[in-house]
């Protein structure tokens, strides 16, 4: 229960809802609730497929399949995530356009690569490695819908706080922008060090 509950807190951080918040204001401030709300959940289905099948494919889909080591994805992932981070910590904006409502398959848009993205991925590999495929599928079952949840609820809110006095909320975003920065950016130098870890012992027999 302990890998249980560590692998939902992991992959529920690395869905980081309050970043996708921000990432999807133009359509939170465009659409309604009800339409948000299915747009987020066509979004959390494809994700989920997506999620549930790394879970269970495992390293075995980039060892045999993609004949590419999982530690190269890692190294790669937590690259992306570096950069991700300083810029969102430096207050250089998010390092992707926002999405806009006016944007075809929104919904796919939406799932990637907002929510399915390397760090998710990982996670999805990680918790089918740690649990058995059901508990695993149940994890991110549950972190996935406590995500969009949350994301539902910053819509709630957001229109709330909007009529009232909108330059709160900007400051909202911007803070909760850097301190998940935070985050993002300490996970990334975890995950390229996992992954040069990975290397190592494939380094040491080729050089042997």
């Amino acid at each position: 229960m302990d890998i249980f509950i560590k692998t939902f807190l992991l992959f529920f951080v690395l869905l980081n809802p309050f970043t996708l918040s921000i990432y999807l204001l133009e359509v939170i401030k465009a659409f309604d609730l009800r339409r948000f709300s299915r747009l987020l959940t066509w979004a959390s289905f494809l994700s989920l497929a997506a999620f549930v099948f790394f879970a269970l494919a495992g390293d075995a889909l980039f060892a045999q399949v993609l004949q590419v080591q999982f530690s190269s994805f890692q190294i790669f992932g937590g690259i992306t995530f570096l950069i991700i981070g300083i810029r969102l910590i430096l207050g250089m904006g998010p390092p992707m356009e926002a999405l806009r409502p006016e944007s075809s398959q929104l919904s796919g848009a939406i799932a990637m690569p907002l929510i399915v993205g390397p760090g998710t991925i990982s996670a999805s590999v990680f918790a089918g490695s740690r649990l058995d495929p059901a508990l695993a599928c149940l994890c991110i079952v549950l972190a996935l819908f406590v995500a969009i949840l949350s994301i539902i609820l910053f819509k709630v809110i957001h229109d709330h706080v909007l009529r009232r006095n909108e330059i709160y909320l900007q400051r909202y975003t911007d803070i909760a922008g850097r301190v998940t920065a935070l985050f993002t950016g300490s996970y990334a130098v975890e995950m390229i060090f996992k992954g040069i870890g990975g290397w190592l012992p494939v380094l040491t027999s080729t050089s042997l």
